[in-house]
């Protein structure tokens, strides 16, 4: 089954590739703006659709029972077919995986970090993934997966997300001096989950969605880039 991408390539030559992984809602028209806003700082961005085997439905922000039957009907094997398609994309776009970066938002947090144990990408970058400490979608925790990181990965947290204890946050920060691969976790002590998301006004933090944007296109200006820049 073919992948349904949401694209948007910059102006001109790519610095390099970022596929950009949904939240719980789908593929929202905030997560078409970041893809936006990648390809106005110079990269080509690729979102996946990974509801599109139920319809690729674009959930309302307040449909939270819409959104967990969905995510329960996802797998870590479709997801990883999905991400694949993605990066296959950029490939095709002459934008191979060390030059390709990963991204995700809430679940998509999640599906970034075990990405980046699965693939060798330039780097990667989550806002408040969870599955620390609990499995999800099949994958294994990330206390039992940041062992296999092979690709540099940034990770965005809240103090105030209820679903993400900062106790477990300082626990994988802990597994994560063990790794081989460059890593670094920010916790923001006024954001809640889903602060990076300005269409939330209840949950978008601005300060920390201005710095967790900074942060990453740091993160991948230093890991992506330093690649050498695809020809897109």
């Amino acid at each position: 089954m073919t992948t349904p991408l949401t694209v948007i390539a910059p102006e001109g030559p790519a610095r390099g590739g970022v596929v950009v992984i949904q939240e719980a809602f789908g593929v929202t028209d905030h997560i078409v703006d970041v893809c936006r806003r990648f390809a106005s700082a110079g990269y080509h961005a690729v979102a996946p659709h990974l509801f599109h085997r139920n319809g690729d439905p674009v959930l309302a922000y307040d449909d939270m029972k819409s959104a967990m039957s969905l995510i329960g009907e996802l797998t870590a094997e479709h997801i990883d077919e999905d991400v694949d398609g993605a990066v296959a994309a950029l490939s095709a776009a002459s934008i191979e995986p060390r030059n390709t970066a990963i991204v995700g938002f809430c679940m998509g947090g999640t599906v970034a970090f075990h990405t980046a144990t699965r693939l060798d990408l330039g780097a990667a970058a989550s806002f408040y993934g969870g599955g620390i400490a609990k499995a999800r979608f099949g994958y294994p925790t990330q206390l039992d997966a940041a062992g296999r990181l092979r690709t540099p990965w940034l990770g965005l947290f809240g103090d105030r997300d209820k679903g993400i204890p900062a106790e477990e946050v300082e626990e994988l920060r802990t597994t994560l001096t063990h790794v081989s691969v460059a890593t670094e976790i920010v916790r923001y002590p006024e954001a809640e989950h889903g602060f990076h998301c300005d269409d939330r006004p209840a949950v978008y933090n601005e300060a920390a969605a201005r710095d967790g944007w900074a942060r990453t296109l740091q993160w991948f200006g230093t890991h992506v880039d330093r690649t050498g820049a695809g020809t897109a």
